[in-house]
Order: C-alpha cells, then structure tokens, then sequence
C-alpha cells in the first residue's frame, strides 16, 4: 500500500495549515506524504506560529505559503480545511475534514499556543486513523 497523502488547507496558509503540516511531517516520521496550501498565500508564514512550533522542537520557519492547486487536491487522499469555505474546490471520493481552529493571524505567541495545541491533539487522532498499531 502506498503512503497515505493529507493536504492541509486554509486561506493564506501562514499558519493553522503550516502548523498541522509541520505537525504531520514529524509526528508521521516520513509515513505520510504531507502537502499545505492556501486559496490565497501570504508572503511568508506567521512569525508567531513559527516560535509557537519551535517551542515543540518543530522547524517551519524555512517553509513559504503555497497557492492551492486542483493538482495537489487531487493527489491527496484526505483533505483538511481550515476556514477556507467555499474556495476549496471539492472532488468526489476524497476524505474532506474541516477543522474549525481560530485564526492565529495578527496575534502573540500567547494566543497561538492554545490553536497550536488542538491542532497536535487532531493531528495525534488522524495519524492514528491513516496509520492504525500493528
């Protein structure tokens, strides 16, 4: 069987997307194939969301915001949303996930501890659908 793919997906993919990939990546130690975008890419990733990861011992700090492309729907077998509503483009027999998190934009550290947080704790629970214990 192939590696399972999850897309994460929010609007400027700056930082809740950027979070849970990096989340993924780590947490998925190489099992998963991980890809974020978002329907409209800011110029570079939340400085907060980067030290809230770094307190983790997560490094995004090097990764840049992605536009959304059908492509990267497509080859991905689940595909999480993170308040992008209708500008996600849909595509029948994809798993779709929408994770309702507040938006760490234009906030501190201390405000994006508590997203970073829920987003570990939904990342823990789909790593453990797309990869069950042996």
């Amino acid at each position: 069987m192939s590696k399972p793919s999850v897309l994460f997906v929010c609007i400027h993919n700056a930082g809740r997307s950027q979070m849970a990939a990096g989340y993924l990546r780590h947490l998925g130690g190489g099992r998963v194939e991980v890809r974020s975008a978002g329907s409209m890419p800011a110029d570079s990733i939340n400085p907060a969301a980067v030290q809230a990861m770094a307190e983790e011992g997560i490094d995004i700090a090097a990764e840049q915001p992605k536009v959304l492309t059908t492509d990267a729907v497509q080859l991905s077998d689940v595909v999480v949303t993170m308040g992008c509503g209708d500008t996600c483009p849909f595509y029948p027999g994809k798993r779709y996930e929408d994770w309702v998190l507040d938006d760490p934009a234009g906030q501190g550290v201390e405000a994006v501890r508590p997203i970073r947080d829920e987003i570990r704790r939904r990342v823990e629970a789909l790593l453990a659908e797309l990869l069950p214990a042996d």
